[in-house]
Parts: structure tokens; C-alpha cells; sequence
């Protein structure tokens, strides 16, 4: 293993911290899901160091309220918004086809957990659909985008969750096994490092830097609405959690991976608290699941991704 990537930062950093003498004029930027939670801080962060900020997020009310918010604390007018829906595939396509010009800053926040059993139009199981292959068809169709910018940053918020499961190849959509939201929810996180792991690999070429990361433990947002009372450690399966994060110290991580140029050339890798994680070892939840960085995990889940997404994309495309 290749020596872990610290920083002067760490757990206990606010994104504004992180992004302090960060210059971003001329860049271009979407945070999704930046109308509540640390998508907001990551946002408004970016936005601070003078990028120009795409909020993509499904209620472009609650959206352009936030947009109004950063423009007015940040001095920075490049703040805006564009509908989009993850678990929607016509939504994400219609995103793509509305982007024009470079993309410097992708970073793919937005996120449900521990959801009741739902299903998009395609059948797929709404977690996976939503944190993963919305995400997947996202980045994958601003590829060009990301290229035309050169030194591309993708940013993919995943979770210490991920610690609870694998990518179930075989039964992704939960029609062999029951439910499990808990197990829906890992699977779905496990999904985003391993993207990170592929895209890492296929567009090193392009000199796109792809990661993923742990943003902590952080309540005090929306993230947890389907769930009566928030898990002490955040844990359905027991261990030792971490102590909980304000916003700010929760969006630190996202704004390190998509702005600082602490980590200038890397890829391909998994940070938590401002620095790369370190391998997982129960009971303490932290660190990365072994399988979660599993490069042929990792190709196999994007040929299954890649499968999907043109599936349906042909679906839709039928008079």
C-alpha cells in the first residue's frame, strides 16, 4: 500500500477553513443535492474562492433560497440552480444535455438512507438508483465536460456505511432476499468508492482526479429523515462510532478532495476526516472496507452500471 495522504487538516476542520486561501476564479462547479446539508457548506465554499457554482438539486425552490443565501454571504453572483432528480434517468439525461463548456468541479453529494422499499420506473432499487447510478449516469455523461476543463476534480460522497456490506452483483434490486434498507444503504455506498476506484483508472489519461470520502457523522441535516431516532454510532450492526460533526466540519472533507491543491494529483483513493482512510478494522468505524477498493469489484460494477444506464436510455428512447 502506497503511503497514506495526511493534511494540516482533520476532523475537527470547517470546509471555510479548508478552502482559505483557495482560488477558484474561472472554474465552473455543481455540488448535487446543495439545497440542504453539507451540499449547501460544500457550495458555498466553492463559491467563497470565486467558482462559478451550479446548485443541482430536485426542488429548485428550496434550491434558488439557497442560491439567494450564498450569493448574499459570499459576494460571489455565479450561484445557480438547475433541476435535478437522481432517481430519475430522463432527469439526469436532460441535465447532461443542458450542460454547455468546461467542468472543473463535480461533486456527487446528494443521497438517501435507510429508505422504505421503493423502485424507480426501471425497477431498480431506489437507493442504489439514487446514490449510485444517478451519480453514474451523471458523471459518465459529462465526461467531455470534465476533459474540456483539464485537471478535473470529481468528488463522490460516500459514507463509513459502506463498512456494512458489499455490492450484491447478484441480487442488486433486493427481488431475491427481502428488504434490508440497512443493507440497500451500504451497498449503495460501497457502489460510490468503487466508482471512484474505476473512473480513477479509465480517465487517469484524461488527467481527471476522481475520489471518494467519509463526510462523518452529521445529524443536522435531512440525510436521516426516514429513520424515527438517528443511530447513537449510525451503526443498525453495532461498533463504535465517531463523534458527530457540525455542517461546516462535515462538508471540510468534500471541499479538501474538490478544491485544495493539498491533494493536487490524486485519485483514485478514500478520505476521511481531511486525510486518505485507513484500512477499516471492526469494532471502530472508521477507515475503508478492503472490497470497497477491490479494483475488479471495481470494473465489474461499472460494466453492470454502464449495462443499465444504456438500457434504459433505449427504453426511453422508444416511440
Amino acid at each position: 500500500m502506497t503511503d497514506q495522504i495526511t493534511t494540516p487538516f482533520g476532523a475537527h476542520s470547517t470546509a471555510s477553513e479548508v478552502i482559505a486561501g483557495v482560488d477558484l476564479a474561472g472554474k465552473r462547479a455543481i455540488v448535487t443535492g446543495a439545497a440542504s446539508g453539507i451540499g449547501v457548506e460544500t457550495a458555498r465554499a466553492l463559491a467563497v474562492a470565486g467558482a462559478e457554482v451550479t446548485l443541482a438539486v430536485r426542488n429548485p425552490t428550496a434550491g434558488q433560497a439557497v442560491a439567494a443565501d450564498i450569493i448574499a454571504s459570499t459576494g460571489n453572483p455565479a450561484v445557480s440552480v438547475a433541476v435535478l432528480d437522481l432517481a430519475d434517468q430522463g432527469s439526469v439525461a436532460s441535465f447532461v444535455a443542458g450542460w454547455s463548456g468546461p467542468l472543473d468541479i463535480l461533486v456527487a453529494n446528494a443521497g438517501v438512507m435507510a429508505t422504505p422499499e421503493q423502485r424507480t420506473a426501471e425497477g431498480w432499487e431506489m437507493q442504489f438508483a439514487t446514490n449510485h447510478l444517478g451519480h453514474f449516469a451523471l458523471i459518465t455523461g459529462l465526461h467531455g465536460a470534465l476533459v474540456q476543463a483539464g485537471r478535473a476534480r470529481v468528488v463522490v460522497v460516500s459514507s463509513v456505511g459502506h463498512v456494512n456490506g458489499e455490492v450484491l452483483f447478484d441480487d442488486l434490486d433486493f427481488t431475491e432476499q427481502p428488504y434490508d434498507p440497512w443493507a440497500a444503504y451500504a451497498q449503495s455506498k460501497t457502489a460510490n468508492i468503487l466508482f471512484a476506484v474505476q473512473a480513477a483508472r479509465l480517465w487517469a489519461r484524461d488527467h481527471i482526479m476522481v475520489n471518494a470520502l467519509n463526510p462523518g457523522r452529521i445529524w443536522a441535516t435531512g440525510l436521516g429523515r426516514h429513520m424515527e431516532t438517528p443511530p447513537s454510532a449510525f451503526d443498525p450492526k453495532g461498533g463504535t462510532g465517531t463523534s458527530e460533526k457540525s455542517i461546516e466540519q462535515g462538508a471540510a472533507t468534500s471541499v479538501l478532495l474538490a478544491a485544495s491543491p493539498l491533494v493536487d494529483g490524486v485519485t483514485g483513493r478514500y478520505f476521511e476526516d481531511c486525510e486518505e482512510a485507513v484500512p477499516y478494522e471492526p469494532p471502530v468505524r472508521r477507515g475503508v472496507a478492503a472490497y470497497a477498493l477491490d479494483p475488479t469489484k471495481a470494473a465489474r460494477l461499472w460494466r453492470v452500471s454502464t449495462e443499465l444506464v444504456e438500457r434504459a436510455r433505449a427504453v426511453r428512447s422508444r416511440p
